[in-house]
């Protein structure tokens, strides 16, 4: 197993991540996993101090997490086993809609995990929250929010709100404050030209749990947290960008958001899951973008790690090309997350992997295989062979294998 390629990866996107990544940000993921952080951050007080230049901060973010005991109880026990797919506003707002749930309707599917805010940070229907217009300008890509809602309902569809959470260039556009700033006073961008937004920042907190409590209220069943993390290779930009910070490590900050986040939605009775890198299962914390596989799972109802076979590279659970035997590659990813959660106990939360339905020909001839009913079919029944019996169904442009059976 190449520890230093996993750590790479792992600092290289997220669930709609479906290719390798830039080579700048490659290449600092890779110094970065090579000379991992050991003396810059120290666990310590959350008094506030300011990175390079940062003339006047704002607080830490100081809401009070939620309590252990809080978690060892499920929101929802009636909740079914999800197996579900990833629906973009787009074709949750269009005619693919009906094709969706015509899949879901005639086979064992039962869940659209739904854009609710977007990877560039659009709110993706037109709310009628005065702040979150302001701070997020809502988009019209769903035309009519309480009629899809009416829809899901009437196909007995269980619904997850995707929020995707840093990863927000609408949010730092227009509040700069809230993000990472440049020297010259531009706003930071990565060589995808997307922005973050601060996760030391009260304010953003707020703003992505306003929109889940809405969408709790909408209803939504679950709220699904995704890009819970600082940007790639941030710890070799951390002393040059301006932004408000303080003295607790990244790690401790991502993993207060889902604390706090958990907390806020719980008087709402839905469920909290956060999407996660699949390497972090089997490798140490990535503390360059904040990811600790455990801190994060012992706080939410249900993790997903995106153990897409594609993502993984030469040698893996021994495997020479992991896209090829995605059996394989999937059995091992489940036991390596098994190995980790276990010693939470009744703090364990729900494991529902992302899993592949696409072809990853970016990989280059003889590293990849096309994906189908047999290559979805034997995730699945690794999932099952390690007592896992939820999976969501990745992707991008929501075309979903047809005539697979989805109770291996």
């Amino acid at each position: 197993m190449n520890i230093t390629w996993a750590l790479l990866m792992m600092a290289l996107g997220s669930v709609g991540v479906q290719s390798g990544g830039h080579e700048s940000d490659v290449s600092a993921a890779l110094q970065s996993a090579v000379n991992p952080p050991v003396t810059a951050e120290q666990a310590g007080s959350a008094a506030p101090n300011t990175s390079a230049g940062n003339a006047s901060p704002s607080p830490a973010p100081s809401a009070t997490p939620a309590a252990d005991s809080a978690l060892h109880t499920d929101p929802q026990p009636d909740a079914p086993k999800v197996k579900g797919i990833y629906v973009t506003a787009y074709s949750a707002g269009g005619s693919r809609m009906e094709q969706l749930l015509a899949l879901l309707d005639k086979t064992e599917l039962n869940s659209m995990v739904i854009d609710i805010k977007d990877d560039a940070g659009y709110i993706t229907y037109k709310t009628d929250n005065a702040e979150l217009q302001e701070m997020g300008t809502p988009q019209n890509f769903i035309g009519d929010i309480n009629k899809l809602m009416t829809r899901l309902k009437e196909h007995d569809v269980y619904p997850i709100a995707r929020i995707v959470v840093f990863k927000d260039s609408v949010l730092a556009k227009k509040h700069p404050e809230l993000s990472f700033v440049n020297s010259d006073g531009s706003v930071w961008k990565n060589k995808g030209g997307d922005s973050f937004v601060n996760p030391y920042n009260e304010n953003v907190w707020k703003y992505n749990v306003d929109i889940a409590k809405e969408a709790a209220k909408l209803g939504f069943k679950e709220i699904q947290f995704d890009y819970v993390r600082f940007p790639e290779g941030f710890e070799k930009r951390a002393d040059a960008l301006k932004y408000t910070k303080s003295d607790r490590p990244r790690v401790e900050i991502v993993a207060d958001f889902v604390k706090y986040a958990k907390a806020e939605l719980a008087p709402l009775g839905v469920r909290v899951s956060v999407d996660i890198f699949g390497y972090a299962a089997s490798v140490p914390a990535a503390e360059g973008i904040g990811q600790d596989f455990v801190k994060i799972s012992k706080n939410v109802d249900v993790i997903s790690p995106m153990v897409y076979p594609s993502h993984y590279s030469t040698g893996w659970f021994d495997v020479k090309d992991p896209d090829k035997d995605p059996y394989a590659t999937i059995k091992g990813s489940m036991v390596d997350t098994h190995k980790k959660l276990d010693p939470l106990g009744s703090f364990k939360p729900v494991i529902r992997p992302w899993i592949q339905d696409f072809t990853a020909s970016w990989l280059g001839s003889g590293h990849f295989i096309k994906y189908g009913k047999q290559q979805v079919e034997d995730q699945i029944r690794a999932l099952k062979d390690e007592n896992v019996d939820e999976f969501l169904l990745w992707n991008a442009n929501n075309r979903y294998t047809s005539e697979v059976d989805y109770e291996q």
